[in-house]
């Protein structure tokens, strides 16, 4: 297992109720432009912003990713603007099914680009160079896991403030196992979870859990259609093995894919328990919503390969079978098994071509959104987030997926998040594109692993 001490302390850390915090105290040269009214002392002594300014005045413009939190953000918005009635803040997400990097390419040639936007790592650091702002400055800072800032940063400036820490694995319905006489919590090689697969499958085509599970389908759904569970998630287990974390991957000129044939393994095992088995390029018309809401939240498939994000879908549809998930770790055949990739998904990074007030609004939301006491309920109770911060106290995610993600994180069972250091949209529309193909029968895995280090090749050049 090639986990970096480094990235194994850091993560602890952010489980750990920080008592021995220090540094985290305001100073004079960390007051921001937008000047706060007042602070108050916040969990674990760190002096935080909790009524920032109320004299600003404009509008703030986000766009993001992450579809999950799009209702929860929106009334966090609102509340952001009765703290201050002079601003309107308007939130445009693109994300789950659709290509956030591709809109972002087309939201910034446009003239209505947006104040705060997402970035994922070293690439997006230099892709967007001309429109980040140094946020080196601003007082959450010292508050950030020690680590998770070293892929936004360059020539001693912060660009990006990490949005959360997640996790992925197989996702799956207790209940189901259970009923199938499955001890899901035991299942960490590669073999005992195809073992354990198949003997779920063999009771489902059986009708021996029909009289409970009346809409019980398959073992699993795996969209293909959404390049970035296979080109980014999925291929990430094999990657985590080959570089040690993004920036190790962004430096990398060529892509040796050391595990491409355990990759192979990884997707060949999720096919073969779908409904879609024997005709794999049905999977290419798999979306996120078919697996997640219309298939592990109305018990259509009792596992789904995502990460802690996905339970407010979950519940949102039903929250009882929400609240019965638990996590089976990801396997890398003989490599990596009884781990769980963890890491940032994506950073919050501030326009640098906005203009003075609006990139002072948006650095004060920030603030207010991660480091405010009311503000870190929202992260926590509404966002369902695992903290990228080390002083929130006792404040934890109570849903059972992030509870377990947080838990491997304590017992250091984790694998690295590396494909944030992959070139430019090359995991989505290169190896995801590639995958689709293989699936599809009109390439071979070779041909595909081919191409994918050939792309990365002159990607690097």
């Amino acid at each position: 297992m090639k986990i970096t001490k480094k990235w194994l302390a850091c993560i602890v850390a952010c489980m750990m109720v920080c008592t021995a915090f220090v540094g985290c105290g305001k100073s004079d040269d960390s007051k921001k432009a937008s000047d706060v009214d007042s602070t108050t002392k916040g969990d674990n002594n760190a002096v935080v912003s909790e009524d920032s300014s109320t004299d600003l005045e404009g509008t703030l413009d986000i766009f993001q990713f992450k579809v999950e939190i799009n209702d929860a953000l929106k009334a966090a918005t609102e509340k952001y603007m009765k703290l201050h009635p002079g601003v309107k803040v308007n939130l445009e997400t693109v994300g789950g099914g659709d290509d956030y990097g591709a809109a972002l390419r087309t939201k910034m040639q446009n003239s209505d680009q947006p104040d705060i936007y997402n970035i994922g790592g070293p690439q997006d650091v230099k892709d967007w160079n001309d429109n980040l702002e140094d946020l080196s400055s601003e007082e959450w800072i010292p508050n950030v896991v020690n680590g998770l800032l070293d892929d936004v940063s360059k020539d001693s400036k912060v660009f990006g403030m990490p949005m959360a820490i997640e996790g992925y694995g197989f996702i799956y319905n207790k209940g189901i196992f259970e009923a199938a006489g499955i001890d899901a919590e035991s299942l960490k090689t590669f073999d005992e979870i195809d073992a354990a697969f198949g003997k779920l499958k063999e009771k489902i085509d059986n009708g021996d859990l029909k009289d409970q599970y009346q809409v019980l389908e398959a073992v699993i759904e795996y969209p293909a259609k959404e390049k970035w569970v296979t080109g980014m998630h999925t291929s990430n287990v094999a990657f985590g093995q080959e570089f040690a974390n993004c920036t190790e991957a962004y430096n990398a000129k060529e892509l040796e894919f050391t595990y491409s044939n355990e990759l192979k393994d990884l997707v060949d095992l999720q096919v073969k328990y779908t409904t879609n088995a024997d005709n794999p390029s049905g999977l290419n018309a798999v979306d996120y919503s078919m697996q997640a809401g219309g298939g592990l939240a109305i018990e259509r498939v009792a596992v789904i390969q995502q990460g802690n994000w996905v339970y407010p879908v979950i519940k949102e549809i039903d929250e009882n079978i929400a609240d019965n998930l638990g996590v089976i770790p990801i396997p890398l055949k003989g490599v990596s098994e009884g781990n769980t990739p963890i890491g940032v998904p994506m950073y919050w990074a501030v326009n640098s071509q906005s203009d003075d007030n609006s990139k002072a609004i948006a650095k004060d939301f920030l603030n207010w959104l991660y480091q405010s006491d009311e503000g870190k309920n929202i992260v926590i109770d509404e966002f369902n987030f695992i903290p990228p911060f080390t002083n929130y106290g006792d404040l934890k995610p109570a849903d059972p997926v992030g509870a377990e993600i947080s838990q491997a994180a304590t017992e250091g069972t984790i694998a690295p998040w590396v494909f944030n250091g992959c070139p430019t949209s090359w995991a989505e529309n290169v190896l995801g594109a590639e995958i689709q193909a293989y699936l599809a029968g009109n390439k071979t895995w070779d041909e595909v692993i081919d191409t994918a280090k050939e792309s990365w090749k002159d990607a690097r050049k």
